[in-house]
């Protein structure tokens, strides 16, 4: 996962320099980002059914080849088109997407009592390779060009991820059984009193907005670095700094999963989200960027495992390969709007100001799904409750 989050993270440190060296507004600038975080979506969804059905070996051989093909495709774009193109479709839809949404879903099927810090183990990874790719990426950018830089992680990407993926042939096991905190079945037909399909639209719809509130932040913290006069390597530091206190964030809400379960520690996480964000507005200093940066990262970092863990908890064991796939094209898709919506708001006003408090909308949107689910919950429960007293009587 750290391999394959190299495709996600990398492009917002070469954005400047691409940017200059195409000669592209902001906005144009930040479509590789948006195609690839679309086809990161899409593309787990996929890469996890071909999981259920030949492992996760496979996604994972083919996420190498097609991730090795990205970057060295990039590297020798002649244009902007070129570049994103190969962001979008082997970048995301083939290479980094068999890293994300097959293997959470892979580790949720081999744990049960310890779902939540599995699951929040594994997808920590992702955030260490967003905070170890930037400062290496800045690095080799600034002493060799971004062209060099990108052939050299396609070599790395290929050759690393490839031997790391034969290693991953075992199965999980095929009938596990669907459980809760402690071993309390809370999966079923109709999870928060709710058809299936209109749950799963919830959560989706939820997965768009907080991550189109996630993305500003991650996708422009470098642009806006510059921007303020401070620099790309600070905004590349900052970057780093947020992402490693993801990781941070994940376990912690791994542990806080276990205890109070994935909706919960989803409501929290959005809440903390939204926090982080408003304090993005009055404060723009250099030490107070980097304090906020830290802040978002050990804020938000548990947001999407979280989704996961929901996924298995109100749903049945059998769809949670798909139904995980779903939720978290829909996180990658908010990625990917929130990266676009940004820089396009950027080039309107100028300044990233409205784009801070287009994110907060779109948190508050997933804060109302939490709580309207959360509520949808209880209410079953005390229903629930009270028929079994009355039967009891």
């Amino acid at each position: 996962m750290i391999i394959g989050a190299s495709g996600m993270y990398v492009v917002a440190v070469v954005l400047p320099a691409v940017q200059a060296e195409f000669g592209v507004a902001r906005g144009v600038a930040s479509m590789p980002y948006t195609l690839s975080m679309i086809g990161f979506g899409i593309g787990g969804m996929l890469m996890g059914k071909m999981a259920d059905r030949f492992g996760v070996m496979i996604p994972l051989l083919v996420g190498a080849v097609c991730l090795g093909l990205g970057f060295i495709l990039a590297a020798m774009a002649p244009n902007i088109v070129v570049f994103t193109l190969a962001h979008g479709l082997l970048i995301g839809l083939c290479g980094s997407s068999a890293t994300f949404s097959p293997l959470i879903a892979d580790t949720s099927l081999w744990f049960v009592r310890r779902r939540g810090i599995a699951v929040a183990v594994c997808a920590s990874g992702n955030y260490l390779g967003g905070a170890i790719w930037p400062p290496i990426v800045q690095h080799f950018v600034e002493t060799v060009g971004w062209r060099q830089t990108y052939i050299g992680l396609g070599i790395v990407c290929f050759l690393v991820m490839g031997g790391l993926a034969l290693l991953m042939r075992r199965r999980p096991p095929i009938a596990s059984k669907a459980t809760s905190r402690g071993g309390v079945d809370l999966s079923s037909e109709r999870p928060f009193g709710l058809p299936m399909g209109k749950a799963q639209l919830l959560l989706c719809v939820a997965g768009v907005a907080c991550c189109v509130a996630m993305a500003m932040p991650q996708v422009h913290i470098v642009a806006y670095c510059g921007d303020l006069g401070y620099g790309a390597a600070r905004g590349a530091q900052m970057l780093s700094l947020m992402l490693a206190c993801g990781v941070v964030s994940r376990l912690i809400s791994g542990l806080i999963c276990d205890r109070i379960g994935g909706l919960r520690t989803l409501l929290l996480g959005s809440a903390l989200q939204g926090i982080a964000l408003l304090l993005f507005l009055p404060f723009d200093g250099l030490a107070s960027l980097y304090v906020i940066s830290a802040l978002f990262g050990l804020f938000q970092g548990g947001i999407v495992p979280s989704y996961a863990i929901i996924v298995r908890e109100y749903f049945p064991a059998r769809e949670a390969g798909g139904r995980v796939g779903a939720v978290i094209m829909c996180t990658m898709l908010g990625m990917a709007l929130g990266g676009w919506m940004s820089g396009q708001i950027f080039d309107l006003t100028g300044s990233y100001h409205a784009a801070f408090l287009n994110g907060i909308l779109w948190n508050l949107l997933n804060l109302g799904i939490g709580v309207f689910l959360l509520r949808r919950t209880l209410r079953k429960h005390d229903g629930g409750s009270a028929g079994l007293q009355g039967a009891s009587a």
